[in-house]
């Protein structure tokens, strides 16, 4: 069997397909698979490190605004596309593929079409709770859409192709326990909250997180609080901690990394998790079924992240607050409201696990079989 994964952008879209690609590597060991992604893209550093081939497109995004170099930009994207798809053309007819997978992004949008086109299966794994530009683009062709959701059924035209299939994840984040990450992280039974904006971080969030130290301090220090700057925040976070009269080294409680490197750890010992609505994210929430404060970013296509974040709301796994208006003090009383009340709590943890498809790169596995039993494989 001869499979490409194509995806591109963040590591959203390019784990997910590592995942999968593991266990078809895993089950059927003489399978042929090559990623296909975005020049300069992480997958160019991702998927050669799990030892898989990569081919990469030309491509670049399309912007709204419809300004002079909106429209000049928007002519670069179109011109770049065309010479993707000739690319495209050439690797279906040097691999030959008898399943096509995207996961996300728009270096995925010229093999799925192109394949589609060429009558190979393809299939299309949309992590987002309402369908981004790349998957509208491709869902009237698709063989399979594959969503993280059973309420995303209701936004495409062919339900009948749809599967619910969740985010894969890492099998830590789905069965690593509390005690056994306390352990490690040498914690004992005091509050762990953890906070996080994303690998480069928010500033106007970091600068909000500044202030809810200060108010932690103010308090007494009652958790015990990990945040992560990101790269970015890293650069000028600790300087405004200080600047809020927070102490860190007087303060033990309190500790402000760049990245959170053993997230299943924390995410399992953790009391409370304050963060963004990534797709990604927040499957790993729900897998290790971490009772959670989501502020979604609104500086995103289509503002997917409040729309991802209120489906936890829904089903009573998380508290959103959007971020226009919000203060350090509002937060700061929602978590402090969060920790107080223990059977709350719980029943969040429970509403996110039975949310949890713990068995996703199972079902997408499987969905390639299928497609590829089509081709005779």
């Amino acid at each position: 069997m001869n499979v490409i994964f194509t995806c591109g952008g963040t590591a959203g879209h390019i784990n997910p397909a590592i995942s999968v690609a593991d266990l078809l590597r895993e089950r059927k060991p003489d399978c042929n698979i090559l990623f296909v992604g975005a020049e300069g893209g992480m997958e160019a550093r991702l998927a050669p490190r799990e030892g898989y081939r990569l081919e990469t497109l030309k491509v670049s995004s399309y912007r709204r605004k419809l300004t002079p170099k909106g429209i000049w930009h928007n002519f670069i994207t179109a011109k770049n596309l065309m010479g993707a798809r000739r690319k495209a053309d050439r690797i279906l007819r040097s691999f030959q593929p008898d399943v096509i997978v995207g996961t996300g992004g728009y270096a995925s949008y010229p093999m799925l079409r192109q394949g589609a086109r060429r009558g190979i299966p393809t299939a299309v794994h949309e992590a987002n709770a309402m369908p981004g530009l790349t998957t509208r683009m491709v869902a009237d062709s698709a063989s399979r859409i594959m969503v993280c959701f059973e309420e995303s059924k209701a936004y495409y035209k062919h339900p009948e192709r749809v599967q619910v299939v969740g985010m894969p994840v890492r099998k830590e984040f789905l069965y690593t326990t509390r005690a056994e990450a306390r352990a490690r992280l040498g914690l004992g039974d005091e509050i762990v909250v953890i906070s996080a904006w994303g690998s480069l971080g928010a500033r106007d969030m970091n600068r909000l997180m500044a202030d809810f130290l200060a108010l932690e301090v103010r308090n007494g220090c009652p958790w015990h609080h990990i945040h992560a700057t990101g790269s970015f925040g890293w650069r000028w976070m600790p300087a405004l901690v200080a600047e809020k009269g927070v102490d860190l080294k007087a303060n033990p409680a309190l500790e402000l990394r760049e990245y959170i490197h053993n997230m299943p750890d924390l995410m399992a010992a953790a009391d409370l998790i304050i963060t963004r609505a990534g797709a990604s994210s927040l499957n790993e929430i729900e897998a290790a079924g971490t009772p959670c404060i989501i502020v979604p970013s609104p500086n995103v296509t289509d503002n997917h992240q409040e729309k991802n974040a209120r489906v936890l709301e829904r089903n009573a796994g998380a508290v959103v607050l959007p971020e226009p208006g919000l203060t350090a003090e509002q937060l700061y009383s929602t978590a402090r409201d969060l920790l107080n009340d223990t059977a709350r709590r719980s029943a969040m943890r429970t509403a996110l696990q039975k949310m949890a498809v713990v068995d996703s790169a199972e079902r997408i596995y499987q969905t390639i079989l299928e497609l590829g039993s089509r081709r005779g494989t």
